[in-house]
């Protein structure tokens, strides 16, 4: 399905982003990282003994992952937590096991990461997906498993196609193009652990998008006792061993506190976070930098996270954001409403998730009368005067976010499709509601 055939929502479904009236004083929750999440539930997977995930995502990718899981053999269940957003998870790893289907739905995640953990199994997975998943470059996942020596029957490379599991994976040398997504090396990394030999990889591409998401995936396998290295500016080594059983807090998702913080841009005034990190490997830790760009002051104190802007005139900037694409909507959103040009590069990667995000960032501000230009590599936008008018999401909860950050500064936005956020944060429209009235926690 290519881009414009993307089928808009009923005009009756559509989300109205409510506009602010005042300056913002409010204090957020967030639920949990969806990139932490899932590599604890897949290194939980294949550790040693059982884990638990307290306060992890509950969304529909962490669902999708689950599930993938549980076809693979492992055990997983709810169990009593203090989170606000929903249960802890116990893991009971099992020997992997082949046979079934699993559905990646629009997840690049599970689609990128679950392959590679049936080719540790006993049969043959067949992996398929949402109508747009299936666009999604699937490439290095097939190629990478047959250079591994594993069979995967596939038409062309992307789903669906079928992994043949054959027990085990000897491991090794490999060489694979990462351009398109770091996705492909967190992959390999994380179930390099059970290979025979471990594995040495290279990339080999002329670029590396998201290089923060290998770091995050490398210290997830040295939290479980792991030797797992960066080697060079663009190779890694993980050497075979046990993967360790963890008990495990997840952090907030700081990438899905974007729009949040950007609403402080975007109106003036103050936002408080709840459970910011003190270190992190999260891509969202850039956020207080980026808005810096905008004229945001941030500070962080006793696990809370406060930015603070004077609101009003939102001025210019130029970004490279390589290392922070999906960051990218936001800072683009504010791009719409801001009185000088913003320009966004380094993010062509974006093209290729879960939608051809550069496009819909494009089409979607010109459509309300905004003047964005697609550049070989990211995003123009120039001051225009917007008026009200249909946001479409498509199937991406990254644009639909970034349309209710227009929508505080320009009435009359309507987000055709606010249910896309529940593959990371199911309670945005609540939570969004919340923030406008003062107070963004959940109940």
């Amino acid at each position: 399905m290519s881009h414009a055939e993307h089928s808009r929502q009923p005009a009756a479904r559509a989300w109205v982003a409510p506009s602010a009236t005042a300056r913002l004083d409010a204090r957020v929750q967030l639920p949990g990282s969806k990139s932490l999440t899932n590599r604890a539930l897949l290194l939980a997977a294949l550790a040693e003994g059982p884990s638990t995930l307290h306060r992890p995502l509950r969304s529909r990718d962490a669902s999708i992952m689950i599930e993938g899981l549980r076809t693979l053999g492992a055990v997983i269940r709810e169990v009593p937590g203090d989170g606000a957003f929903g249960p802890d998870l116990a893991i009971a790893p099992q020997p992997i096991s082949g046979g079934g289907d699993i559905d990646c739905g629009l997840a690049g995640t599970a689609m990128r990461f679950l392959p590679i953990l049936a080719a540790l199994g006993d049969g043959a997975v067949r992996f398929d997906g949402d109508p747009h998943a299936r666009e999604r470059p699937m490439d290095q996942t097939v190629a990478a498993l047959r250079g591994l020596g594993v069979r995967v029957d596939a038409d062309e490379p992307r789903l669906p196609f079928t992994v043949h599991g054959a027990g085990g994976i000897a491991g090794g040398e490999l060489e694979i193009d990462a351009s398109a997504s770091s996705q492909f090396v967190s992959a390999l990394l994380l179930a390099a652990p059970r290979f025979d030999r471990g594995l040495a990889l290279q990339h080999r591409g002329t670029r590396l998008p998201s290089i923060p998401h290998i770091e995050m995936t490398l210290e997830a396998l040295r939290q479980r006792g792991v030797d797992a290295q960066r080697t060079g500016d663009a190779s890694w080594r993980v050497e075979p061993g046990p993967i360790a059983a963890l008990d495990e807090q997840i952090e907030p998702d700081l990438s899905n506190a974007a729009p949040f913080l950007a609403a402080v841009v975007a109106v003036g005034g103050r936002v408080v976070l709840d459970g910011w990190p003190a270190q992190t490997t999260q891509v969202g830790a850039m956020l207080p930098s980026l808005l810096a760009a905008f004229g945001a002051e941030s500070t962080v104190s006793d696990g809370r996270l406060t930015v603070e802007a004077v609101g009003g005139r939102i001025p210019g900037a130029t970004l490279d954001m390589h290392a922070a694409g999906e960051l990218a909507p936001t800072i683009v959103a504010l791009g719409a409403i801001a009185s000088e040009p913003v320009e966004v590069t380094g993010i062509g990667h974006i093209r290729g998730h879960e939608t051809d995000r550069i496009r819909a960032l494009v089409d979607n501000v010109t459509a309300l009368g905004g003047r964005a230009t697609a550049l070989p590599d990211g995003i123009r936008v120039e001051p225009a005067t917007l008026s009200g008018g249909s946001w479409g999401a498509f199937d991406d909860h990254r644009i639909a976010t970034a349309g209710a950050v227009v929508g505080l500064r320009v009435p009359g936005v309507e987000v055709d499709d606010i249910g896309a956020t529940a593959k990371t944060i199911p309670e945005f429209p609540e939570l969004w509601a919340a923030m406008l009235e003062g107070q963004a926690t959940a109940a």
